[in-house]
């Protein structure tokens, strides 16, 4: 394989890049229009106030789920429970297929419609089931008793549920990184903009699923199931409608083809030159004799990066060798030949994953705080005054208000401080962001072990195994205000961690890897639930997560968590040691690896 020694092969499209310091950064219209600068928070209140009304939409609907499954389809409780698992579970997942759809042929503008669309008509079918009788299971006469679903009427509930989850798949992964695409990011404003724009949304998002939670499931429990329904779907096909009237402030960014097949095709062009040797990393003219430099891209938003040492390996796919040119001086086969861009485009990838992994720990302990302040809160005196008593499952909201509070003071507040001490936009990184929320999240599942310590003597006291504590369920308080901390640290760190570090044609696969995480966390708590009671429980013993929470010893297994999540911020210090922020030059000697330190 021989080399081709031209210094013609740079293409000369890509010397001036938009998004530069000195660029203007507009944007390309999806369908080729002109093209038009992002307006920033002029775009905002279409695209929040959209986001706003499809959480209270689809949470309104979703929340009380398994309750409806239950008293108006007739399902058993564990089948109810394993459906609702998988609707879930599926809509963090499918995401991922949203994400591929937008990144390679829509656009997140037109799959952004084409799934809220979607979403409302799953919500219409839905809502029909609750409004028309015929379309749910008959009460009987004798016992007065809902009978269990027919074929039909499953039928009806999956058509819903899959018109849902096709929605999701498309909402979920496009509606944040749309928001992003409206700021302009190659100046100091748009900059600073997308800074706040990150925080205020993540508050707004959390403080529509907390109405949800409340208003939406009293009308549902109180008045009726069709109004319960009908209220988010009317909130639905009003945030469509707000969506569309921003249509003409929104930038498009196009679709830049298949994500993955880039991916591939860097893998496989570097194995082909595996032989081959590099430039040395201080000749600069020898790369730019040698490397492919850069091609173009569709998006004027995209940041072109520099080449870097870190896996240094794949820089071998931009050997440019006697034939990889075409006389305009791009490449003749992207499987053999990828420029830098490219390179560096799967190096961010590479270098976020591991990251990402570290997340889904502190997720877990986000996951089992919800269910298992449920269970500690039915053995605890819930009264607020004489006669109003809180539900159960209604403690969680504790954690999301802390979230709805917490985050505008981060923002306004303890963000410009921190700025004015550490000279950093955001006043911390992105990665001590999501550092600080893991180190709250074990604070806090400390706080819970020995609050449920508490509360478990406390109730053996006053009437053994089958007995009630007289504590407040107040007490629970604490630690899920540590945890609601915790989420506004981390959470709202790694979504604006992936939007940031994500190639920018790539950022709706960056929202979808967050819902993956959410449904890793799912699936993990699941193991260490069924683990832990395994291990812990057989030859007459109760195991730790026993069904009678005063018989077993649920602070032991908070406990566990935290010893997990301290083991998980380690791990996770080392990752931010090593990482490499997009677009980080190489320092002057070539050698040595910029590092970002938590």
């Amino acid at each position: 394989m021989k080399r081709s020694s031209r210094s013609s092969r740079r293409d000369s499209s890509m010397d001036h890049n938009p998004l530069l310091p000195d660029g203007t950064g507009a944007a390309s219209d999806e369908t080729g229009r002109e093209e038009r600068k992002p307006a920033g928070w002029k775009s905002m209140p279409f695209i929040i106030g959209n986001e706003a009304f499809e959480r209270v939409a689809t949470n309104g609907l979703t929340a009380n789920f398994m309750v409806y499954l239950v008293e108006q389809y007739g399902m058993r409780q564990m089948a109810a429970a394993t459906l609702s698992n998988i609707f879930s579970g599926t809509s963090n997942v499918a995401p991922l297929l949203g994400a591929f759809v937008s990144d390679a042929y829509w656009g997140r503008f037109r799959t952004l419609s084409y799934a809220s669309v979607t979403t409302f008509l799953g919500m219409v079918v839905l809502t029909l089931t609750a409004a028309v009788p015929q379309l749910r299971p008959p009460v009987a006469e004798q016992s007065g008793q809902r009978l269990g679903p027919s074929g039909t009427h499953l039928a009806i509930l999956y058509l819903s549920l899959a018109l849902l989850v096709l929605g999701a798949a498309g909402v979920r992964p496009c509606s944040l990184p749309f928001g992003v695409d409206q700021f302009d990011r190659s100046t100091e404003q748009g900059r600073h903009g997308l800074n706040s724009f990150f925080n205020w949304y993540y508050s707004i998002s959390t403080a529509a699923t907390v109405v949800a939670m409340t208003a939406v499931v009293y009308i549902q429990d109180s008045v009726s199931w069709p109004l319960g329904f009908g209220v988010p779907t009317a909130l639905m096909l009003l945030a469509i409608i707000l969506f569309f009237a921003g249509i003409r402030l929104y930038v498009f960014v196009p679709p830049e083809g298949s994500v993955f097949s880039g991916v591939l095709q860097v893998l496989v062009a570097a194995f082909r030159k595996r032989k081959l040797r590099l430039p040395a990393p201080n000749d600069a003219v020898e790369q730019e004799t040698l490397l492919y430099i850069n091609q173009a891209r569709k998006s004027t938003m995209v940041m072109k990066l520099p080449l870097t040492l870190q896996f240094r390996f794949l820089n071998k796919a931009a050997i440019v060798c006697e034939g990889d040119m075409k006389e305009d001086g791009r490449s003749a086969d992207s499987w053999k030949l990828c420029s830098v861009q490219q390179i560096e485009e799967v190096k961010c990838l590479m270098r976020i994953v591991p990251i990402w992994a570290s997340g889904i720990i502190c997720f877990v302990a986000l996951t089992q705080q919800w269910t298992l302040a449920a269970l500690q809160s039915m053995k605890m005196d819930r009264h607020l005054g004489p006669s109003f008593q809180i539900p159960p499952g209604s403690l969680g909201i504790i954690c999301l208000i802390t979230i709805v509070l917490f985050i505008p003071i981060y923002d306004r507040i303890l963000v410009p401080m921190a700025t004015s001490i550490t000279g950093v936009q955001g006043g911390i990184t992105l990665l001590q962001r999501q550092g600080a929320g893991m180190a709250i999240a074990i604070m806090s599942m400390v706080v819970a072990g020995l609050v449920e310590k508490k509360r478990r003597d406390s109730a053996l006291a006053h009437g053994g195994a089958d007995g009630s504590s007289p504590l407040s369920a107040m007490w629970l308080a604490p630690q899920l205000c540590l945890m609601g901390v915790a989420e506004a640290f981390n959470a709202v760190g790694q979504v604006e961690f992936y939007n940031r570090q994500f190639p920018e044609h790539m950022q709706t696969l960056a929202a979808s890897l967050f819902h993956c995480g959410l449904a890793g966390a799912s699936y993990l708590s699941t193991f260490l639930i069924a683990f832990v009671q395994k291990s812990t429980g057989g030859q007459g013993r109760a195991s730790w997560l026993d069904d009678d929470i005063n018989v077993g010893r649920v602070d032991y297994y908070y406990y566990v968590i935290a010893a997990l999540g301290v083991g998980n911020l380690l791990y996770f210090m080392v990752c931010a040691h090593l990482y490499r922020y997009k677009g980080t030059p190489e320092l002057e000697d070539g050698c040595k690896d910029i590092k970002a330190v938590l």
